[in-house]
């Protein structure tokens, strides 16, 4: 954050021709430079500057969308062709199972 510019002698100055005694206007300048001394203020250019990074941090927010959108469709494509693959191998499984129980059916009547 920027500093506050502070003349303290103009401030004096103003003071003692304002009527003020040159002592109190010393001690009263002195007080108003401490008190600018801790304030932290913020410059117009320091509001501008943050405006700018926070466009920026959403620019990025808006990229990581992107990409996670992008991401989330691979891995969806990826599951249904997984989903596709083991459903074929589920079937193959079911059938050569039915096969497999009527031939021990078939040779058990033969047998008989």
């Amino acid at each position: 954050m920027g500093q506050v510019a502070f003349d303290t002698q103009e401030f004096v100055e103003t003071l003692e021709n304002a009527g003020i005694a040159k002592e109190h206007a010393r001690a009263i300048s002195l007080a108003v430079r401490k008190s600018h001394e801790v304030a932290d203020v913020a410059t117009k250019a320091d509001i501008v500057e943050l405006k700018h990074e926070i466009a920026e941090v959403n620019r990025n927010v808006a990229d990581v969308r992107k990409d996670m959108e992008h991401r989330f469709e691979k891995v969806e494509s990826h599951m249904e062709a997984l989903t596709d693959k083991l459903l074929i191998k589920v079937t193959k499984v079911i059938i050569c199972c039915v096969g497999l129980g009527s031939t021990i059916v078939t040779l058990i009547i033969k047998f008989l």
